[in-house]
């Protein structure tokens, strides 16, 4: 399940607890379109406990610009309200469930 996050305390409430991908996105952006389907496709059925977290980098640009987001799909990694990795660019769903395990 995904859920659409506009404000740093939407996201803050949804990476507080469990693993998280949060994923900045566009709907302009091809790469976004093919890593959301992988995402999707791939890693949601291998984890199935993995929560999906959306920041429309359109609709959120003070976020974006909160996070320092300059190229996008940027995918954030979070257990328990830590980050533990961060993704630029399209990313192999193996190298995003390692980071979470780690």
């Amino acid at each position: 399940m995904h859920t659409e996050v506009k404000t740093r305390a939407e996201l803050d409430e949804a990476v507080k607890t469990g693993c998280v991908l949060v994923d900045f996105w566009a709907t302009w952006c091809g790469p976004c379109m093919m890593m959301g389907e992988r995402i999707d496709a791939e890693l949601v059925p291998s984890m199935p406990d993995l929560r999906i977290v959306k920041v429309n980098v359109d609709e959120a640009p003070e976020l974006a610009a909160e996070f320092g987001i300059m190229s996008i799909p940027a995918l954030f990694c979070y257990r328990d309200g830590v980050k533990t990795a961060e993704f630029v660019g399209v990313t192999g769903c193996g190298e995003i469930a390692a980071a979470f395990r780690s």
